[in-house]
């Protein structure tokens, strides 16, 4: 297992708040055969001057910087092209690692016939303090999965085999919902062969994840993703989630406040919620992680 080599992608975008506590999470993996690639999208804030910086120090993390603003969906195809090796592992600007994310995800992998891996994950807040967790233990995936959403697939969590990624390349007009589109699509196409870890091995930053504006917006994405694949749907499908997305557009558009917000963080809790002394000793390793 040790042998297997990870190009793990961190496209960045104005990201400076939080960047240097990602890429401390990488640093600080138990699995050390990796090499760490930082695709800058046009950044006009400090994160470029970041991510050079860790580049002097460590020769495994390269840094690609062109000044453009190409979106996310576009730096992800590239960070395909640039892996060096069999397994790619996503990551956000703003979120961290668990430290034995790498070593998980790689025993899993090596065990398992499979070319997608995902994790379960903690949510965070601004200041990298636990908020909850949610827990999923997924085999397999069928289209009427995503029909509500996606709400089982931590984008940020996913390992995948290189060879798998060539095959199925983000959709760069899919933007804000490139991984749904990129999930749906696999789906649809009898390739996606995947699993979900009911261990949580991410701290998602989702700390104003939620708006009005960005909830409206993904639901359009959405309808037009299955426009695109409408053909793959019977008739009574496309209707269901036409009129379901057609339903949630109108209620944030009318009926969006902060209680409303606060409902859909909630509902995307688990039953097995951390108690306060779980939070508080997992911040207290947070914190241990990434001051070394």
């Amino acid at each position: 297992m040790m042998s297997k080599y990870v190009s793990i992608g961190i496209p960045f975008y104005n990201a400076e708040k939080f960047f240097s506590d990602a890429i401390q999470s990488v640093l600080y993996q138990t699995y050390q055969n990796w090499e760490l690639i930082l695709i800058d999208d046009g950044s006009t804030d400090k994160s470029l001057e970041i991510a050079n910086r860790f580049a002097e120090k460590d020769s495994r993390i390269r840094v690609i910087s062109d000044g453009q603003n190409r979106k996310l969906p576009a730096r992800l195809n590239q960070l395909i092209e640039l892996s060096q090796y069999d397994y790619i592992a996503r990551m956000d600007a703003d979120d961290l690692m668990h430290p034995e994310r790498l070593e998980q995800q790689i025993r899993y992998m090596s065990e398992h016939d499979i070319d997608v891996l995902g994790t379960s994950y903690y949510t965070i807040d601004k200041n990298n303090q636990v908020v909850d967790k949610r827990i999923f233990d997924i085999q397999s995936f069928t289209k009427k999965d995503f029909f509500n959403g996606n709400y089982y697939i931590c984008h940020p969590s996913i390992l995948a085999k290189k060879a798998w990624y060539l095959k199925n390349k983000y959709n760069e007009n899919a933007d804000r919902a490139e991984d749904y589109e990129l999930w749906l699509r696999s789906v649809l196409n009898n390739d996606f062969n995947t699993h979900i870890l009911p261990t949580p091995l991410m701290f998602y930053r989702e700390d104003g994840s939620i708006s009005k504006t960005k909830l409206v917006n993904s639901y359009k994405t959405t309808l037009a993703i299955f426009h695109l694949h409408k053909k793959k749907f019977t008739a009574s499908e496309y209707f269901y989630v036409y009129l379901r997305n057609m339903t949630k557009i109108f209620l944030v558009s009318h009926l969006y406040s902060d209680a409303f917000e606060k409902y859909l963080l909630k509902r995307r809790s688990t039953t097995n919620s951390l108690d306060q002394s779980d939070k508080e000793d997992l911040n207290q390793k947070i914190s241990k992680w990434l001051s070394h």
